[in-house]
């Protein structure tokens, strides 16, 4: 599982032109699901995303998590997180999980989030959305859990 997260002063996503979801102070998290990924990867990244210590405290240090500032969280599925560049010009999908599979393993994770009693708001799975983001900072970290994990 990917996760491209922004820390942002405020953030919304539009489907046919009507919000669907917006934040203020939080993060917004875009993200991607592998074929491969099981609710261990879900698991992992969430607990990353709420616990990352990337908002300011009282001394100006990133010091504190979404849960401490009482963050609120956008989330939204971007399956390109897995294209692969690697060989010509066009991204090739194929590490992506699809269809109704990749939509449950979305709605599972959205579901985690909200057990943090944090507001989380989500785009639409499949949707051409349109995502205003004000990134603050700008602050933005890459997760992947293969790649964590592995260490």
């Amino acid at each position: 599982m990917r996760a491209v997260v922004q820390r942002v002063i405020s953030s919304n996503v539009k489907v046919d032109g009507c919000i669907i979801g917006t934040i203020k102070k939080g993060l917004n998290v875009l993200i991607g699901i592998a074929k491969e990924d099981t609710l261990e990867d879900l698991k992992y990244i969430k607990d990353k995303i709420i616990n990352l210590r990337i908002f300011e405290d009282e001394n100006a240090k990133m010091n504190l998590s979404l849960l401490d500032v009482k963050g609120e969280i956008l989330v939204i599925s971007q399956f390109t997180l897995y294209g692969d560049c690697r060989k010509g010009r066009r991204p090739n999908f194929m590490e992506a999980k699809a269809g109704e599979d990749a939509e449950e393993f979305y709605e599972t994770f959205v579901s985690l989030l909200k057990e943090t009693d944090l507001k989380v708001e989500t785009g639409k799975f499949g949707a051409d959305m349109k995502v205003e983001i004000h990134n603050d900072g700008p602050v933005t970290i890459i997760l992947d859990s293969k790649l964590m994990r592995a260490k």
